[in-house]
């Protein structure tokens, strides 16, 4: 690695890319499972911690919704 600082989403996916490469064989059925189904580690990363907080307000607000009208 160089000089520069690392973000810690980008530590986080190389350390994450390491393991990966490290159990390549060992994780066959996990990865197969991951790749049609995706994972909430992938999601929560690429949406960042506004798109997480979004994500999470919407889901209070539809369960809230749920609760008072179809009940």
């Amino acid at each position: 690695m160089g000089n520069h600082k690392e973000s810690p989403e980008q530590k986080r996916e190389r350390l994450r890319q390491q393991e990966l490469k490290k159990t390549s064989m060992g994780g066959v059925g996990d990865s197969f499972n991951k790749a049609s189904q995706g994972s909430l580690v992938d999601l929560v990363g690429s949406l960042g911690w506004r798109g997480t907080g979004v994500l999470v307000l919407l889901l209070i607000i539809g369960f809230l919704v749920y609760t008072v009208f179809f009940r």
